[in-house]
């Protein structure tokens, strides 16, 4: 990960982050108000997280390509190729997330292959060829119960006054268009850029940015993701978990792992584990807990087995800053270049924030 004391974070800075969870490009002066501190702290404490790479602020299309299948593919690998193996797969456009796990599989990843495209390519032209990789198990998403990236909102209180974001759903292609794409593209690597900024590099007036952007985010084609190590906000453990579960039960199972604060995600798969489920809890004394009284009362469950996220690599089609650092540490790739953030707008609403502020240390207020 990240040396030296990036995840020693005080409870300000954590509340910070869970408020650009919930929305990526509130401004300023909203985060302020909510976690009682002055706008100036906020805009040098969230801006010095941004450039240090350990939060990250994207633009995402959900899934922007039209109608597709996602796989969540359990990949075994020799001994020493799991990182390798781990950026070649990063590095390819259809992978959504991929993630070191432990276990009897090194990594999991999901895939997103568009309808008409032949599994078989993608499993066994593409996966399959990366050096490193022995073998794998794909299964098919067949429901997505929950997925969220504002795990952390409890941080923020009962008081939490900033508008989650619209669901998402499949985008068809006529939805986005090439300057679209463009909007998206420009505002991936940061998804604080102001709308003037974007406008002036895609060559087109900020209010078509502004206007088309906010049109698609409303639409939920497309999201604001604020990525961050969950032990930077205090969390020890995030798990992936199979589970085995009676068919009469699976809704009800799905639906009520779904409604519990730590789960991040739920999905229906075609595969002898019926059920994933992405778990973020804050002690492994919490682990015991989910696996003996949480999925040991929910009526249905049969068998589970599980794996800690050792280290996430792409999510939401992303790579994160910390795993392109230690990528870049073990000699596999340039370390990012330092961050730049443009901050959002100090006065500015959701998702349209298009000030600047004062880049700075982050320091104790």
């Amino acid at each position: 990960m990240i040396p030296g004391d990036a995840y020693d974070l005080d409870p300000t800075d954590r509340r910070i982050v869970a408020a650009l969870q919930v929305n990526g490009r509130a401004s300023w002066t909203d985060i302020a108000q909510l976690t009682g501190t002055s706008v100036t702290t906020v805009a040098r404490r969230a801006q010095q997280l941004l450039a240090d790479g350990l939060v990250k602020v994207a633009a995402a299309p959900q899934p922007g390509g039209g109608p597709a299948d996602l796989l969540i593919v359990r990949i075994r690998c020799a001994a020493g190729s799991q990182l390798p193996a781990a950026q070649a797969l990063a590095a390819m456009p259809e992978i959504r997330f991929v993630a070191l796990v432990t276990g009897v599989y090194d990594l999991v990843a999901e895939v997103l292959v568009p309808k008409g495209t032949s599994l078989h390519s993608v499993l066994l032209n593409g996966l399959q060829k990366i050096p490193g990789i022995q073998g794998s198990v794909a299964d098919l998403e067949l429901h997505t119960y929950k997925s969220t990236h504002e795990w952390s909102r409890h941080l923020l209180g009962t008081e939490s006054q900033l508008v989650a974001p619209p669901p998402v759903h499949d985008c068809p292609p006529a939805h986005l268009d090439e300057l679209d794409e463009r909007i998206i593209s420009a505002l991936r690597d940061d998804g604080r850029n102001s709308f003037q900024a974007v406008a002036g590099g895609l060559g087109v007036s900020e209010s078509t940015v502004r206007r088309r952007f906010e049109s698609l985010y409303n639409a939920g084609c497309v999201q604001v993701i604020t990525l961050v190590p969950a032990a930077a906000l205090g969390f020890e453990a995030e798990i992936l978990f199979w589970l085995s579960v009676a068919p009469s039960r699976l809704d009800a199972v799905a639906r009520e792992l779904a409604a519990l604060r730590g789960v991040r995600y739920v999905a229906a798969t075609l595969g002898q584990e019926s059920l994933m489920c992405e778990v973020i809890l804050p002690s492994h004394a919490d682990v015991f807990e989910f696996t003996t009284k949480t999925l040991g009362s929910i009526e249905g469950i049969q068998a589970w087995t599980a794996g800690v996220q050792l280290l996430t690599v792409k999510r939401g089609f992303v790579i994160t800053p910390w795993a392109a650092r230690r990528l870049a540490a073990e000699g596999l790739g340039e370390a990012p270049p330092p961050a730049v953030p443009t901050g959002g707008a100090a006065t500015g609403g959701s998702p349209s924030g298009n000030g600047r502020a004062t880049r700075g240390r982050r320091t104790s207020a």
